[in-house]
């Protein structure tokens, strides 16, 4: 007997070739790796024959290929807001966006000039729907990454375009920061 995974809506089912049979399935427990197109799904399930209707338990685990939300969209991203990014989802986003111009925000929860930004930033975000705006705790575990992109003080603005930083604001210049977006955006 063939079983398929159906993934067409978000409670997945199972769905049976052969017609004879009722399949009830009840996932114990699934594991999806979030970047490959292969789902392992350890399940347990109840097959009932029309003839006989005896009922059998099969436990098995089985690798499905199937295209996820995750596959095609990667993290996402909304148009018009600010989206919080962190030291494992930065470059997949950045990557994602391509020749499209992306704004990092890198601040702290303590810093006063970044809370003052802050709500400008979204301001911007709101205007530039060509644009996509990014911001970056600098705490201690997405230190590496602030590091990786050479922080020295907070507020820091990073303008990137085709995966490399062209421009960089530091501080609370606001002005600043929309005359540099503007330049990247032109270019």
């Amino acid at each position: 007997m063939a079983l398929n995974l159906c993934a067409s809506s978000p409670k997945c089912k199972w769905v049976s070739s052969n017609p004879s049979m009722m399949l009830d399935s009840s996932p114990k427990s699934s594991s999806f790796s979030s970047c490959s197109n292969k789902i392992k799904m350890a399940s347990t399930l109840t097959l009932t024959t029309s003839k006989s209707n005896t009922r059998k338990s099969v436990r098995s685990t089985r690798l499905l290929s199937v295209r996820c939300s995750l596959e095609t969209a990667g993290p996402t991203v909304t148009v018009g807001q600010v989206t919080e990014v962190n030291k494992d989802t930065f470059w997949p986003i950045v990557n994602a966006a391509a020749d499209k111009t992306v704004v990092l925000d890198m601040y702290t929860q303590w810093c006063g000039p970044c809370k003052v930004m802050a709500p400008r930033f979204q301001e911007l975000s709101e205007k530039y729907l060509d644009v996509v705006f990014l911001k970056l705790d600098c705490n201690q575990e997405n230190k590496p990454l602030a590091k990786e992109l050479g922080i020295r003080v907070v507020p820091t603005f990073k303008i990137l375009k085709d995966n490399k930083v062209v421009k960089e604001v530091t501080g609370a210049k606001f002005d600043d920061l929309v005359a540099a977006i503007e330049a990247v955006r032109s270019s």
